[in-house]
């Protein structure tokens, strides 16, 4: 009875498996089939033209990646103090168990609603228009509870041990933490950056109404500038486009390029996590 409990046990997560990635098949390959085919070079480094019927998305991808690194330059460093206050200090616990709740809260918020929040508070609020800033700064409250989870779940980790040594030595508790507890923890909390960074560039709803434009010829200028961006280039040429004939193929390209981006972006967090592991074991 044993045997036959492990057995179906075993069988439905086997099966369970060869269903996701089933069902990952059945979702890239339209996506794949119609959309590798002419994106390189052409399609990538050049700028649309003829109401978005022609041309590249070199625009999109310069916004995107100016959206993403701005979000995170935002983001990370508040994402990390939080953390190593709630995981090291802990004090007072009713401002812990607030913040704890608020970034709960906060991680089951729909990414739309960040979009309304950032365009009443950042553009109508403060003025700052729809703008590259206004978008960057709604995307790092969004991906703030991504980053301090993270981030907190990767300075537990650290050994107790470790801290107890430092502490043994005369090291003070901020030497423990800048000294110990983020070098030991910091292969984790490179991986939360990155896959923040991953999650950040495919969000369509926050921008919608912060930073994008459906169409431009132009880079951005400025922190004031709109900004063209791949995943708001997509919902535009398939919701706005004027000649779905010759726009539905540009939709698939761009949503073949968003996803070679985030695969990028998470084969890279695997591959420097493993790198710093293996160096930290020699």
């Amino acid at each position: 009875m044993k045997k036959l409990k492990e057995f179906g046990f075993e069988f439905f997560i086997y099966l369970t498996t060869l269903i996701t990635i089933i069902s990952l098949f059945i979702f890239l390959i339209p996506i794949i089939k119609n959309g590798y085919k002419g994106i390189f070079p052409n399609f990538l480094f050049t700028f649309p033209k003829n109401g978005m019927t022609e041309g590249g998305i070199f625009p999109a991808i310069v916004g995107t990646f100016y959206l993403t690194i701005l979000s995170t330059l935002f983001s990370f460093p508040v994402g990390i103090i939080t953390a190593i206050y709630i995981s090291e200090y802990g004090k007072p616990k009713f401002l812990v168990d607030l913040i704890k709740t608020s970034i709960t809260t906060l991680s089951g918020v729909p990414s739309i609603i960040f979009g309304l929040f950032g365009y009443s508070f950042f553009v109508v609020r403060f003025s700052l228009e729809v703008s590259l800033i206004s978008g960057s700064l709604t995307l790092a409250i969004l991906s703030l509870p991504i980053i301090i989870k993270s981030v907190e779940e990767s300075l537990k980790s650290v050994p107790v041990a470790f801290k107890e040594a430092a502490y043994s030595l005369g090291c003070s508790k901020f030497e423990t933490i800048y000294k110990v507890s983020l070098p030991v923890a910091f292969p984790n909390i490179l991986t939360s950056l990155i896959l923040s960074i991953g999650r950040v560039a495919g969000e369509t709803a926050p921008i919608m109404f912060t930073a994008a434009t459906l169409y431009s010829r132009r880079l951005p200028k400025s922190l004031s500038s709109e900004v063209m961006a791949i995943p708001y280039h997509i919902y535009g040429l398939v919701t706005e486009g004027i000649s779905p004939e010759k726009q539905i193929p540009i939709a698939y390209k761009s949503a073949f390029v968003l996803l070679l981006l985030v695969l990028m972006v998470n084969l890279s967090a695997i591959l420097i996590r493993q790198n710093l592991r293996r160096k930290r074991r020699w």
